[in-house]
């Protein structure tokens, strides 16, 4: 008899119709899965096969646009969701309200959150919201009250602390934000929920974990304690996923996921040398393979629209085969020998809100002599999935598991750094440069400078002509701290030219590769919230606070002038953190308004406890977000 294994995950809802969202899930044996709505939405679909676990991704149609609805997960006539000893609320789809709809007398009272099963009632809106919508709808009573958005972030989620089994990190703010939401039906909720890179640690396994892979293999052999295999793996996200908490908060908050490394190895592509040194150790073919295929299963499927899954290649072989297994392989090991065949980056649409998920890992070019973040093609896709229809955005939203903008005297090293391994100041220098930029993990964007360079004139084009948005904010994780910095772009300095990348051109300095006076009209922002779970070391606290420091600035400039490397077209200061803890940031976006909370997780004696650390308006507007005007 089939069983549930993991899930269900709630990951796409269709903010342009209300009407549509996916389910993942994982089941012990082939079967079809039904899930199951309220309000007589619903959907089924065969499971497909990897390795020797099955999954499925349900696409549910019919649901009500502008409600909350309950659901069941079904295979045959069982259910398997809710538990039936569950003492958690029922796992609900929230849709947004279609553009220009208003909601229905029906809607309103609530009447479709009770469960579809067993008929226990909610006592209104799982959620607390009027009618049951995203934030904003309604809320304000008003059906002319501008719909909005509530965007909670985060990286870098151990889902349980290597070592001794004790926890030296903290609460978790997953499960923190989990048993919050559980216990509090009417407490305010994402409306989705971006999971920016190391969602799982294939190379800092718990004990638990260790102890599986003990009984398969012996650990003294390579890769010892870190996963080999697309089995092992399935380890990880069993660990992931199954807390009760995080299990019911990710079946009822859609989420959008993005790798960073440690969801392959820590420094994944790093340079063309540690490529090849890694790519001649026995055991990194099968472990790459791994990585990219239960990245696919559990978390890529989930980031695509119903539309984008049925035009997928990949995945309607893998469905039409009796197993996938071998078809997934080729795949995997294909987007790993030729990146340019595979785009892992993704966009979403969230009303008024566009986000544009970035690959800053598998899309690199490693060459020393164009060395990119981003290959060409996949540079030309970012550029039009940020600049194409800008009057159809308020807010637009770039996903980066790496940060745009760092510490001035960490960037400063970065580009330094980077000059040194192209040979600017010889072969010697280019040795110590790559020995450096290893052990320091100097691979953000500022360690590829003309991806940097070209990726700020993007953001300062997509900020400026009559259809600007409001805001554009560049959301990361990585590096285990949560900070905001906010770039000017200095008259008369010299910016990168965007006319060798294919693309749409916005605003007068578009493509001219000259010198620009002109400031972007949108606020633009670098997000930086991590870790979810996870810690920092001391003397890295001490280093990312040096780098924000005069002394640290003026260090930097010594290093740029070694280097040769110029200035950056941008100056940036930080506007607020460093915060270090385990925590959440949340963007809500409303009409041209928007307000940034940060959160954090607590110990306490009543347990773990979320608690805000800021609550900052964006644009000058937002008086009506928070109630009072916290303007930075």
């Amino acid at each position: 008899m089939a069983g549930l294994r993991l899930g269900p995950l709630l990951r796409y809802v269709d903010w342009e119709t209300g009407a549509t969202a996916t389910v993942w899930v994982e089941t012990s044996r082939p079967c079809t899965v039904e899930v199951r709505c309220a309000d007589g939405a619903g959907g089924t679909a065969p499971t497909f096969s990897v390795a020797g676990h099955h999954y499925a991704l349900v696409v549910v149609d019919g649901l009500t646009p502008g409600s909350t609805t309950a659901y069941e997960v079904l295979i045959g006539s069982r259910r398997v969701w809710p538990p039936e000893d569950s003492r958690l609320p029922p796992s609900t789809i929230t849709t947004p309200l279609a553009p220009g709809a208003t909601p229905t007398a029906e809607r309103a009272a609530g009447d479709d959150t009770s469960s579809a099963a067993d008929g226990r009632a909610t006592g209104g809106p799982a959620d607390g919201r009027t009618p049951g919508g995203p934030a904003g709808q309604g809320g304000s009573g008003s059906p002319d009250a501008p719909s909005g958005v509530r965007v909670s972030f985060g990286s870098c989620r151990w889902a349980a602390a290597p070592g001794d089994g004790n926890d030296p990190v903290g609460p978790d703010a997953l499960v923190t934000l989990a048993t919050r939401l559980a216990a509090d039906p009417a407490a305010e909720r994402p409306d989705v929920l971006l999971l920016l890179g190391d969602q799982v640690y294939a190379d800092e396994t718990s004990v638990a974990t260790r102890r599986r892979l003990a009984a398969r293999r012996d650990l003294d052999e390579p890769p010892g304690t870190e996963v080999a295999d697309y089995e092992e793996y399935t380890y990880l996200y069993d660990e992931s996923w199954r807390d009760p908490e995080v299990r019911w908060l990710l079946s009822t908050i859609p989420s959008c996921a993005v790798f960073d490394d440690h969801d392959v190895i820590d420094d994944w592509n790093t340079s063309a040398a540690w490529q090849r040194d890694l790519r001649a150790t026995p055991w990194w073919h099968e472990r790459i393979v791994s990585g990219l295929m239960s990245y696919w299963v559990y978390q890529h499927l989930g980031n695509l629209s119903p539309a984008e899954l049925d035009a997928d290649p990949v995945y309607a072989a893998v469905r039409a085969a009796p197993d996938g297994t071998e078809v997934l392989r080729r795949f995997a090991a294909e987007a790993d020998a030729e990146p340019t065949r595979t785009r892992w980056s993704y966009r979403r649409v969230f009303g008024r809100v566009r986000l544009v998920m970035v690959d800053t890992r598998a899309a690199r070019v490693l060459a020393e002599d164009r060395r990119a973040m981003l290959d060409p093609q996949e540079a030309a896709w970012v550029r039009s999935a940020v600049l194409d229809d800008p009057s159809s955005y308020d807010h637009l939203l770039i996903g980066s598991s790496l940060p745009w903008l760092l510490p001035p005297l960490i960037h400063d090293v970065e580009r330094w750094n980077a000059a040194l391994c192209a040979g600017v100041r010889g072969s010697r220098w280019a040795r110590f440069g790559e020995k450096l930029r290893r052990a320091a993990d100097l691979e953000h964007w500022a360690a590829f400078p003309d991806s940097f360079d070209r990726f700020t004139e993007l953001l300062r084009e997509a900020g400026s002509g009559p259809d600007a948005p409001a805001t554009v904010c560049v959301l990361s994780g990585d590096v285990h701290h949560a900070y905001i910095t906010e770039p000017h772009w200095p008259k008369g300095r010299r910016t990168p030219g965007a006319d060798s990348t294919p693309g749409p051109r916005r605003g007068p300095a578009a493509g001219s590769g000259t010198t620009s006076g002109e400031a972007p009209t949108a606020r633009i922002l670098q997000l930086t919230c991590s870790p979810v779970h996870n810690s920092v070391p001391r003397s890295i606290r001490a280093g990312f606070r040096f780098g924000w420091s005069r002394t640290g600035r003026r260090i930097g400039r010594a290093l740029a002038r070694h280097g040769r490397t110029g200035r950056s077209p941008v100056e940036w200061g930080r506007e607020g953190g460093p915060w270090f803890g385990n925590q959440l940031m949340t963007l809500t976006l409303r009409g041209r308004n928007a307000a940034l909370t940060l959160v954090q997780a607590t110990a306490s004696a009543q347990g773990a406890q979320l608690e805000a650390v800021l609550e900052r308006s964006l644009t000058p507007e937002d008086e009506a977000i928070f109630g009072h005007s916290t303007e930075c």
